[in-house]
């Protein structure tokens, strides 16, 4: 068992500051890519299902057994590499909410599909999670990365899109658990 919680945030945890790796994003149309699903198949952002296509970037889930790449100290020293708990609890929480402002949900990471099946299950998530494993996403919309122990991570942020457009983005997201909150709120000032 890990010595923290991974449903909270510590204090202390050094805050990211925008270095405009996201500027180029906003206009951009969602790439036609295929990512596995933890809902089962493969989903194509780009075909929007609903009028917002709201997705959450983040590092890599935990796992309440194992410690972080590198080590818990060198993990909470990195701006913005933990919370990842914290965020997609805030998306579970906010599911009904954002759905009803017309917008649907994906998390996404460069962890694979089964790692990311566990964490759904353990969390209960009605979000769908999508694997970019192959970093086919992350590459096709340049995403800022940071490499950790050997593991290519996409650095927290939320890519916020009207009819497969990106409108906005939320980068760096911090704190990790207000995010969804926030995501509801531009919700509310579009519709």
């Amino acid at each position: 068992m890990r010595p923290d919680d991974l449903h909270a945030l510590p204090e202390g945890l050094p805050v990211p500051v925008d270095d405009g790796a996201c500027r180029h994003l906003p206009g951009l149309t969602l790439p036609p890519i295929e990512l596995p699903s933890t809902g089962g198949g493969t989903v194509r952002l780009d075909r929007p299902g609903a009028r917002f296509t709201i997705i959450y970037c983040y590092p890599r889930t935990g796992l309440p057994d194992a410690e972080p790449p590198g080590g818990l100290a060198a993990w909470d020293a990195i701006p913005g590499m933990r919370g990842c708990t914290p965020q997609a609890c805030a998306y579970r929480d906010h599911h009904a909410e954002l759905r009803a402002l017309g917008a649907e949900v994906f998390g996404l990471s460069t962890q694979d599909t089964e790692y990311q099946r566990e964490m759904t299950g353990r969390l209960g998530l009605p979000v769908p999670v999508l694997s970019d494993a192959r970093l086919a996403f992350t590459r096709a919309l340049r995403l800022p990365t940071e490499t950790v122990a050997g593991q290519v991570l996409i650095r927290r942020l939320t890519l916020l899109a009207e009819a497969g457009r990106i409108a906005e983005v939320f980068y760096p997201v911090f704190p990790p658990d207000a995010d969804a909150g926030r995501v509801a709120d531009w919700l509310r000032a579009r519709t």
